[in-house]
């Protein structure tokens, strides 16, 4: 039996674009409600899982905003607030640049680090229980179509 589209399920009249549009909408937000769920538990919004997450990433270097900006999943409009933020929480420590002084460089702390371990199996598994029942060929099709829409930032 065929797996309707979103728009033959609703008995809407979408062009295939809008209907891909609205799926893809509909299963982003359902792919992100468990793992929102995990990181709000441990008392992070998503974005500020997703910095700790880029800064992890970075190693003893740190990034500035506009790095991180430009690193995000989702855009945040004040992404210096979100910073003060973590900071604030001694996730994250903010210093000056020592070859450009009007430039900051975030780096996530030990504290930082420590919670993000924490969450790492349990995001994981939110992942798993949210893509599990898809077979690998197909995570991998869905992969490549999603990264063939929005590529990467380049590094």
């Amino acid at each position: 039996m065929p797996v309707p589209t979103p728009a033959a399920a609703m008995a809407i009249r979408d062009s295939l674009e809008e209907e891909v549009l609205i799926a893809l909408v509909r299963a982003a937000w359902l792919a992100a409600e468990r793992s929102n769920a995990v990181t709000a538990a441990a008392g992070l919004s998503p974005s500020q899982y997703n910095v700790l997450r880029i800064l992890r990433a970075a190693g003893r270097g740190g990034m500035s905003c506009t790095e991180i900006g430009a690193r995000m999943v989702t855009r945040d409009s004040d992404l210096t607030r979100l910073m003060s933020g973590l900071a604030g929480a001694g996730l994250v420590v903010r210093g000056t640049d020592s070859n450009d002084r009007r430039r900051s460089t975030n780096r996530i702390t030990a504290a930082g680090r420590a919670l993000l371990s924490r969450l790492d199996r349990d995001v994981a598994e939110a992942a798993k229980q949210t893509l599990g029942h898809l077979s690998r060929t197909r995570l991998t099709a869905l992969r490549d179509l999603l990264v063939a829409f929005a590529p990467p930032p380049l590094s």
